[in-house]
């Protein structure tokens, strides 16, 4: 059987290998302190655990939901954004609730790229930020992830020079995946 086509422009996922060289070298006997994916270690809040008992089984909770999601869910998300970020979201048009950012982002590439669009990622980036739009048929470029006047002579090139323009740059704050330290000012604007 051959691969299929969206398949075959996939690069290799970095985090399974990373899985394959710590199994073989716990099969070795190695010690291994994993600090990888950063999925949870500590048991969820009692309070989350004691919120799912109580709604498990109710015949209103096994519906499937909003396509955008829960309206009050959709609204808190607003909310937060707001009181954090200082951003107004209008819950019904700028929101839509997704299982985790990582199954929102796959989706994302699906609405706004056609195959050939060039899209402009940082690397390193997470696997996903290059995923999804190698799936829906976009071309990637790769700038630097660091916030440094590189990043935009890179991003400011890559526009001059792509045939065609980008129609997408994807951002994130350079400690996620990097863990580069950002100044002192990039983090007080985060915390407001």
């Amino acid at each position: 059987m051959s691969d299929f086509y969206r398949i075959k422009r996939l690069p290799p996922y970095v985090f399974e290998q990373v899985n394959r060289i710590k199994a073989a070298a716990r099969a070795n006997g190695a010690d291994i302190i994993d600090l990888g994916m950063g999925n949870p270690d500590l048991q969820a809040p009692q309070h989350v655990i004691d919120k799912l008992v109580e709604t498990v089984g109710k015949p209103r909770n096994d519906r499937y939901s909003a396509s955008k999601g829960i309206g009050g869910l959709r609204r808190a998300q607003a909310g937060y954004y707001e009181r954090r970020f200082g951003v107004k979201l209008n819950p019904d048009t700028q929101v839509v609730a997704t299982l985790g950012s990582k199954e929102g982002f796959a989706n994302m590439p699906q609405a706004i790229t056609e195959p050939g669009d060039v899209i402009l990622v940082p690397n390193p980036s997470y696997p996903i930020h290059v995923f999804g739009f190698l799936m829906a048929g976009g071309v990637i470029r790769s700038i630097p992830a660091e916030p440094t006047p590189e990043l935009f002579v890179a991003a400011e090139r890559a526009v001059a020079h792509s045939i065609p323009k980008p129609v997408a740059l994807v951002v994130c704050y350079p400690s996620n995946p990097t863990a580069y330290v950002g100044p002192a000012q990039d983090l007080l604007l985060i915390e407001r």
